[in-house]
């Protein structure tokens, strides 16, 4: 019996609506969660048992995860999902998927109200007399000079977009190219050469992330701009830097769908936790490809 044949058997013979039986993994993961949070609250208050309390519920979230996902993926390959399962995956995915597009929704709202808005309000006539020093003037990259007369923010230089954003951009859109290859090859049943362009994929993932760790240890020793270089600095790291945990939150999504294919798990009719990874990954390309614009161009 070919791969097809025996999935169709096994969905076919799927229950109607599975319902998984009662789970410890919600509570650990609210747990965990809370732990997270207070103990990261704690710790940017000086508060030395935060860090330890934060470390635990990372901790608490990586069992949480491999243990739950295990489950999910040994109900899957077990024939227990049919297809309003994968329907209710599906937007599942799109839903979390569109709350990630409201997430960065926010930042970049932030930095297009502070540059058109909040800048130039600051230094119009009506707050002359309160800071008759400041000149509107974007970025404020000189202590003294132009956002920062009291001397509160240290002279930075700028990130532009040569070389290294335009590195990573090529590496991201690459990637995005063979991942697509690597799901029509999935799709005609090639599963060798869907695994060569995952692990493609996911190396060029890495290297993204090599690549923007070089970046910000240029912008700290040689640019001077840190995450409190004013207005600039904090929009500047809070946008990449949130970007880049999804590239390894997205790369570590890809690394198990590989894993997962070197298994032989999926087949070219039903394979959807690959298509929520590669979806994901796409959303992140597609993300990267607005800050590049937005941040290191204009």
């Amino acid at each position: 019996m070919s791969a097809a044949t025996s999935s169709a058997s096994a969905n076919s013979a799927a229950p109607y609506y599975f319902i998984p039986a009662p789970s410890r993994f919600p509570v650990l993961a609210a747990m965990g969660l809370f732990l997270v949070i207070i103990g990261a609250g704690q710790w940017v208050n000086g508060h030395g048992w935060g860090a330890y309390a934060t470390l635990l519920g990372f901790v608490m979230w990586a069992f949480v995860l491999q243990g739950w996902f295990r489950q999910a993926i040994g109900e899957s390959e077990g024939g227990l999902y049919s297809d309003r399962i994968d329907v209710s995956f599906r937007w599942s995915m799109s839903w979390f998927i569109f709350s990630e597009v409201m997430f960065f929704g926010a930042f970049f709202s932030a930095l297009y109200w502070t540059r058109l808005h909040a800048v130039p309000n600051l230094g119009s006539l009506d707050n002359a007399i309160l800071w008759p020093d400041f000149k509107a003037i974007w970025p404020s990259a000189q202590s003294g000079i132009t956002a920062s007369p009291a001397g509160t923010v240290e002279p930075f230089a700028t990130m532009g977009p040569w070389p290294l954003p335009t590195i990573n951009t090529a590496l991201l859109l690459t990637s995005g190219v063979t991942l697509t290859i690597a799901h029509h090859a999935l799709l005609a049943g090639n599963r060798a050469k869907t695994i060569g362009f995952m692990w493609i994929t996911v190396l060029l993932g890495l290297t993204f992330l090599c690549v923007q760790g070089y970046e910000y240890s240029h912008a700290y020793s040689e640019l001077n701009l840190k995450l409190t270089s004013g207005v600039y600095g904090s929009t500047f790291f809070m946008l990449t830097g949130f970007h880049g945990f999804h590239v390894f939150v997205g790369a570590l999504m890809l690394l198990f769908i590989t894993l997962r294919l070197q298994k032989g798990h999926f087949t070219p009719q039903r394979h959807f936790g690959f298509e929520g990874a590669a979806w994901y990954w796409h959303f992140v390309d597609v993300v990267w490809l607005g800050l590049y614009i937005v941040v290191y161009w204009l």
